[in-house]
């Protein structure tokens, strides 16, 4: 294979006539056009004859001398090349974290303003584009919606003004490497928001300070509450509660406002499992003019706020280290093809490098890594909390499914038809009962699943001192059933085998979300799996 290909380097320039191309090519395939000619010559005497014009890149000769040490692997050339120059990328890489930030909030909070003004301002977009964009919203009688364009990119979400897929984009503070997750408030898409949040460290709420429109997020049925709990469920450990829209004239940076969101969020916070204190902060800014995000907001526009803007709270964010020394777990979130099968997602444990064996799991897919992308560059390894694209060879595209994890050989993640859980059940649809039987959509990492609970194991008192040791308490009877409210060990089955982990040794492939109806009914965590190398107990 390699040979022929190296003949269609050599043919394609002698075809072309013009300078130009084959001069492209031969910046492309330095040091493969010289010496592909020779073998040519032997097997086809006639057509190549009159080729005196690989004598034209003679300087192209010279300069592949340079390159020539790559010669005796040409099939290792492709990777060997980037490596040369990735190292000093990589101290760079090591030198700055990385953190996952999704933004979540009710539809039209401005999440996607306030992501595009963050690219804005960190000098990921240039003015020109943003004329553009502010002449298409104009067009369409948008104007505030701009900002949005930069997050928001297909035609139908900047028709609609709604996020409908997890945007995605990049920018770097002086000490941070951020990945943006702008995820959909909408609750149609409230599948697409988990699959976001899955994914992140830290979260970024956006509440709007207008009248009537936090009001309308923050009740029953609104989305604030709804992506507060799912968030802490998913594995956001750290929450900044941004509220935007304080330059309205409804608000005009009213401290009174600021102070009752304030008021009205943290008691619901608490509830839903945060330390206010410790893991939320809230600030005001205003996500369409840009105040308060990038630089302090000015003293003539907001006299009382005096603490830090929103880069200086993500940048001065600690979240746990993971373990770059772990077994390698991936949650697969998406594939494509592009020259073999590339996938995507975030390395929750280990870390991946290029050469690496490893086994795509539950199918038992042996495969290797050809090459790792980490945001749009290329690098021999990437640790946890990367979100990375990786090319593998010895699978097919159409074999990987979403949610499907790549996994260290010698020691790959469980596959699972069932597993016993701890639930929290927050609200069941039209006051049903939970019992054997019912059935619901599992989202546990990047899966979502049809599942059944199979059996109601107990149900566990949380009004009890936390501290009695749960292994001496003695067995209760099993409940019938539970109602809202009620925290409940039982057994989930799903029909498809899927890849989890124990909660208490992967935390982030061990929690999940029950949803029916388009509502969240219940969280959960993962506590038993069957016995190693069985599927079900």
């Amino acid at each position: 294979m390699d040979g022929e290909a190296k003949h269609e380097v050599a043919a394609t320039p002698s075809e072309v006539v013009d300078g130009d191309v084959a001069d492209d090519w031969s910046k492309e395939d330095d040091g493969v056009a010289p010496e592909a000619p020779p073998p040519a010559a032997e097997s086809l005497d006639p057509p190549l004859e009159p080729q005196p014009q690989p004598q034209v890149s003679k300087e192209d000769v010279q300069t592949s001398l340079q390159s020539l040490q790559l010669e005796p692997k040409a099939k290792d050339k492709e990777i060997a090349k980037p490596e040369e120059t990735q190292v000093p990328e990589e101290k760079d890489e090591a030198k700055k974290r990385h953190l996952n930030v999704v933004f979540i909030g009710h539809v039209d909070a401005g999440k996607s303003t306030t992501g595009g003004q963050i690219l804005f301002l960190s000098g990921q977009v240039d003015d020109r584009t943003i004329q553009k964009y502010e002449k298409e919203a104009k067009d369409k009688s948008r104007e505030s919606w701009y900002m949005a364009y930069i997050m928001d990119t297909n035609e139908e979400e900047r028709v609609k003004g709604k996020t409908v897929e997890v945007g995605r984009a990049h920018f770097e503070t002086e000490t941070t490497r951020f990945t943006i997750l702008d995820a959909p408030g909408h609750k149609s898409y409230v599948p697409n928001m988990i699959s976001g949040a899955s994914q992140a460290d830290v979260g970024v709420l956006v509440i709007s300070a207008r009248k009537g429109e936090f009001e309308t997020g923050y009740e029953k049925g609104g989305q604030t509450r709804e992506h507060v709990q799912l968030a802490k469920t998913l594995g956001v450990s750290k929450l900044v509660v941004v509220v935007n829209k304080m330059d309205d004239p409804t608000v005009r940076w009213s401290k009174e406002r600021f102070d009752e969101i304030e008021g009205k969020m943290s008691p619901f916070l608490r509830a839903s499992g945060y330390n206010v204190k410790k893991d939320v902060q809230f600030l005001p800014i205003s996500g369409l003019i840009g105040y308060n995000m990038k630089t302090r907001v000015e003293k003539n526009i907001c006299d009382w706020w005096d603490g830090p803007c929103l880069f200086e709270v993500l940048d001065s964010i600690q979240v746990p280290m993971r373990d770059p020394q772990g077994p390698l777990r991936m949650p697969i979130i998406d594939k494509y093809k592009d020259m073999g099968t590339v996938i995507m997602g975030k390395i929750e444990s280990g870390s991946i490098r290029e050469g690496d064996s490893l086994l795509v799991m539950p199918n038992k897919t042996n495969v290797k890594v050809l090459a790792v992308y980490c945001d749009e560059n290329k690098v021999t390894r990437a640790g946890p909390g990367e979100n990375v694209r990786v090319k593998l060879s010895g699978i097919e595209e159409e074999e990987i499914l979403t949610g499907f994890v790549l996994s260290s050989v010698v020691n790959p993640v469980n596959a699972t038809f069932e597993f016993n859980a701890q639930l929290q059940i927050l609200e069941l649809v039209d006051n049903a009962i939970f019992t054997a039987g019912y059935k619901a959509i599992l989202h546990i990492h990047a899966v979502s699943e049809e599942c059944e609970i199979v059996e109601l194991i107990e149900e566990i008192d949380t009004k009890k001192k936390k501290d009695a040791d749960p292994k001496k308490k003695k067995p209760k009877r099993k409940p019938l059933f539970v109602k809202s409210g009620a925290v409940v060990v039982c057994r989930i089955q799903v029909s498809n085998l899927i890849c989890i982990e124990n909660f208490a040794d992967f935390p982030q492939l061990g929690r999940f979300t029950l949803r029916t109806e388009g509502k969240t009914i219940a969280v959960g965590k993962v506590v038993a799996l069957p016995p190693a190398g069985n599927s079900t107990f």
